[in-house]
């Protein structure tokens, strides 16, 4: 847990340290806009972004019965962030496992990946595909698409 706000808790400091600076030398408004900026990128590489994670095994277990794809992911990643971002409400429809806070999550990612847990990492009909792009994503999603990369 701690783990996944390591990098957003040292993007608020790291802003607020320069902030701190800032307005000490006079410049209030860019103190302000830089924490502002600082604020952000902590949010956007948090978990907060991501829909809520689940464990690896009632991912698998909730795919098997609707269809759906897993995405194993972590907090920090630019990849997996572009996938969620790209994704936009489609993404709530996945199964998304942290796998920081999952190691069943993160074996899984290891395994299908030569010991490596690279990320975003999804599961669809039991294939794994490493980093696909979102309009593939998407397609699975919709059915649309054909079993194919």
């Amino acid at each position: 847990m701690i783990r996944a706000w390591t990098l957003p808790l040292l993007l608020v400091l790291c802003g607020s340290v320069v902030a701190i600076g800032l307005i000490s030398g006079g410049s209030p408004g860019a103190a302000t806009a830089l924490l502002l900026l600082f604020g952000l990128l902590a949010i956007v590489h948090s978990p907060l972004v991501f829909p809520r994670s689940i464990g690896a095994t009632e991912a698998r277990r909730r795919s098997a019965v609707d269809g759906r794809p897993v995405v194993f992911w972590r907090p920090g990643c630019a990849y997996c962030l572009r996938l969620r971002l790209r994704l936009g409400r489609n993404a709530r429809r996945l199964h998304w496992v942290d796998i920081w806070r999952d190691p069943a999550g993160a074996a899984a990612v290891r395994a299908a990946n030569d010991g490596n847990e690279t990320v975003p990492t999804v599961v669809v009909a039991g294939r794994t595909h490493v980093n696909p792009d979102p309009a593939w994503v998407r397609q699975q999603l919709s059915g649309r698409a054909s079993t194919s990369e």
